[in-house]
Parts: C-alpha cells; structure tokens; sequence
C-alpha cells in the first residue's frame, strides 16, 4: 500500500524537490494534500500533476482564485485552519513541513497529536518553540525526520546505538558568498550577489540567512532540540565544499561523517522512506573529483549573526523567538532596499537587547507574542 503525503510548501525550492522525489517513488507514495502560500499559479499545475484530494493557501481570496483554475472535485482550503484540517485528516499518513516561518508551529503541533509521521524542513518551529514542539513528539511517539541537509547528516551519522557515546555535533557551512570578502566590502555587493549560493539554490530569505551565516546560527537552535544536546556540544564549521554535511565525534575519537553531493532530493527522501533506503535519480559523488576537503572555524567578528543566536538560546524563554522574527523581518527590510546588508546583524543585536520580558518556560501565546512585538521593534529600526 502506497504511503499518503501532505506536502505543505509544495511551491517552494524544497516542496519542489520533494514532488520530485515523490514521482520518482510513484509506486510508493502518493500526494493527498499540497499548501502554498500564494503562487496559485504554480499550485494549479501540481494539482493537475499529483491529483491531490485539497489545496490550501493563505486567505480566502486566494481560495476563491484557485478554485477557478483547478479541476473540479479538489478541495479548497485556506489559512491555519486549513492546514490543521490537512494534518488532520486520516487518509495522511506522512507530513512534510517546507512552510517557511513560525506559521508551521500551530498545524506542526496539530499533526503530531494525530500521530502523523513528520519530515521537517522547517527551521523556525523549533528555533522558536522547541522546547514545546519535541516533548510533545516524545508524548505522542511521533518520529520528526529532518530534512535539512546537517540536520538529516547527524540523525543518519548518530543512530540511537551512538547516542550514549555522543560527544560533539559538528554542523557544517559554506560560508556562503561573502566567505572570503573583507567584512568592510560587503556593502559594495548587489543582492543578486547575496542571493547568489556558491553551492545550493535557496529561496531569498535563506540565501541571504546563508550570506550573514544567521541560517548555521538558527541550525544550532534546531539541533538542540531536535537532538536534546546541550548547546555547547554543538560546533559550526566552514567547509566551503559541501560534501561533509556534518559529522558527530564520540568519546572515544571517532568521527563519523555523512557525505554526498549537495542535493536536496537526498535528505528529502531519506526522511520519508526511513528507516529504509532506495534507490535514487540523484548523481552519486566522484571523490576522484574532489581535490580537497577544508574546514575552518567560523570568524564571529565577521559574521556576528553565529554568535547572537548562540547567545539567544543560553539566554532561552522567548529570545530564540525575538531573534527568529526580528531576522525575519531585517532580512525583509534588506531585500526591499530599506537597509543595508550591513544592518542585519546591527538591528537584530539592538532588538534583542531591548527585549526584557522573557518566561522561563514561555507558552505559544508568550512565543507568538513575543515574534509580534519584535517584528513591529525590527521595523521601527529599520525605519
């Protein structure tokens, strides 16, 4: 029996190479539900590929436009009920998360009450509420399989037999476009430049959360929770290749390193056929090609985004929450022209510091909260 996928974010780099994925394991899997924020467009042309049973955007207006253009007998649904409804409903039995943004917490903590096995490429739910998203996974036995590709390397390298002999995490980076420029010349470059990913083709926001290195800083968040390790436990460190994807080292002194070409499609697949393996369209790696493996330490002072958001989770309650959504909206604010490339990491630092009211243990009120009133804080700097 085919497994049954919700791909909530199929419009997106990664929901995209996730149908991918999906098609070339027809005989597997088969689409139930797809979610887009507001590319109907290209929505439409998925329902009349895969066959879904409902669609869902945003808003009501977009509902109303998709309906038009859709065959007839798919359902249209829209907004965060929306997606609840989807990871809701019994003829799902796998969830993948390629929403962006801490609008995945809600319908994220939905599917796991209903026991829906669940691929996350969404970065932002555990930044923001991990420390309530996973014991609630623990409660209800719900498996959450990254799909980030470091994330996907240390769940494949660490197996639950490595785990009591776990001594460091090893999260891996490009260092993306600016990895070799003086921090004094990042200005001088175009957004083109910025969005431009020596290795990866990424949406906007994680190209430039690449360029600042906010993105490896976020990573760290993540795998704190999704791994229950402390923070200090887990390294960043710059490999401009991009074929270690990240390691784990044990007491002993064994490095174990999950290694391959840098294709979504891999981790994407990994984490909806695991625990089995099949066989992929994906090109394998020549190593006789590679001429050299490097790694480095990542310099804070050039990229200071690293270090506040280590800061941000040594500080816990709210501030990963704060620091997630003013990033959010600097990022914004830079690629509509409001502020220089500069001013990210100087405006998230000032916002960060103006947020005083923080819970030790914060609810999903006290994290929504918290992300509006530093959206609103960020936008005021940016001003």
């Amino acid at each position: 029996m085919r497994k049954r996928i919700a791909l909530l974010g199929s419009t997106g780099s990664i929901g995209v190479n996730a149908l991918k994925v999906i098609s070339s394991l027809s005989d597997k899997f088969e689409i139930i539900a797809l979610s887009a924020d507001s590319n109907i467009k290209a929505l439409s042309g998925q329902a009349r590929n895969f066959g879904p049973k409902v669609l869902c955007v945003r808003d009501a207006a977009l509902a109303g436009k998709l309906k038009a253009i859709v065959p007839s007998g798919i359902g249209i649904l829209n907004g965060s009920s929306g997606l609840e409804e989807i990871v809701s409903r019994r003829d799902v039995d796998i969830v993948i998360f390629a929403i962006s943004g801490s609008s995945c917490i809600t319908p994220l903590l939905r599917a796991i009450k209903n026991r829906k096995r669940i691929a996350l490429a969404n970065k932002e739910s555990l930044v923001s509420a991990g420390a309530i998203v996973m014991p609630l996974a623990r409660k209800y036995n719900v498996p959450i399989i990254p799909v980030d590709s470091e994330h996907s390397a240390i769940f494949q390298c660490l197996g639950s037999e490595k785990r009591p002999f776990l001594n460091k995490m090893y999260l891996t980076a490009t260092g993306g476009p600016l990895l070799d420029i003086p921090k004094s010349r990042f200005d001088k470059y175009s957004r083109k430049f910025i969005l431009k990913h020596p290795k990866w083709k990424m949406g906007s926001k994680i190209s430039v959360d690449s360029a600042t290195m906010m993105n490896k800083g976020l990573e760290v968040i993540e795998a704190r929770w999704l791994f229950d390790i402390e923070e200090d436990k887990i390294d960043v460190l710059v490999h401009p290749e991009a074929a270690v994807h990240s390691m784990i080292e044990l007491i002993d002194g064994t490095v174990f390193a999950q290694i391959s070409l840098p294709d979504m499609r891999i981790p994407i697949q990994y984490a909806i056929t695991y625990p089995a393996r099949l066989c992929t369209e994906v090109e394998f790696l020549d190593f006789s090609k590679i001429k050299n493996l490097s790694f480095r330490k990542p310099d804070l002072n050039k990229f200071p985004c690293l270090r506040l958001a280590r800061e941000s989770l040594k500080r816990s309650g709210t501030y990963p929450a704060v620091l997630n959504a003013a990033d959010g909206e600097a990022v914004n604010s830079y690629l509509k022209g409001k502020i220089n490339f500069s001013r990210i990491p100087a405006v998230i630092e000032k916002v960060l510091e103006h947020h005083k009211r923080s819970p030790n243990e914060p609810s999903i009120g006290d994290i929504m909260g918290a992300e509006s009133w530093a959206r609103e804080e960020t936008l005021r700097l940016c001003r």
